[in-house]
């Protein structure tokens, strides 16, 4: 019986270690692939907001302006943040995603941090600084980067990616919206 007792709780720790990694792998969660809505923010309205620009001025929510959006939410010690934006970026300067816009929002972020990403990744859309992290967790609830929101130009959220995003799913995403935009 003690031998029975001992297997089951290596099994159960064994279990737990495998939860933990891959946990920690997927940053907590799972991406939903482009799959159904796995968020509660889709089909609600976003609040508006306003935020500093990460290289100044100000920054207002795209649908504000009657403007359908992606919002990425990264932040510069993200690793996974750090394979994405690139892309994104490069994405972005090879296919013209108007009248969509895109935003990237840099969460609880050291500013010099944040602008060395952007300047290397060559990012050529706005970033708005979010370094308390009103918009991220405030707003939108997000506990961690990187997210990206699809949000239309009434300020409905379509869809919400979990993750580093392919570009694949920014793509199929950005088709999404400019279908929808009025």
């Amino acid at each position: 019986m003690e031998r029975k007792s001992m297997l089951i709780g290596a099994g159960a720790v064994l279990l737990v270690g495998a939860i933990a990694v891959v946990s920690d792998l997927t940053g907590g969660k799972v991406s939903n692939n482009g799959a159904a809505p796995t968020s509660e923010l889709v089909g609600h309205h976003v609040k508006d907001f306003s935020l500093g620009g990460l290289n100044g001025g100000t920054i207002k929510a795209p649908w504000e302006l009657g403007h359908s959006s992606v919002l990425v939410f990264f932040a510069s010690y993200c690793v996974p943040c750090q394979g994405e934006m690139p892309k994104i970026a490069k994405y972005i300067r090879t296919h013209s995603p108007s009248p969509v816009e895109v935003l990237a929002v840099d969460a609880i972020d050291e500013r010099e941090s944040a602008q060395a990403m952007i300047r290397k990744d060559d990012a050529t859309f706005p970033v708005a600084f979010d370094p308390n992290g009103v918009v991220t967790t405030g707003v939108f609830g997000f506990g961690q980067v990187p997210e990206s929101v699809f949000v239309n130009s009434k300020g409905i959220v379509e869809k919400v990616y979990y993750g580093a995003i392919p570009k694949q799913q920014l793509a199929l995403g950005i088709k999404m919206l400019k279908s929808t935009h009025a």
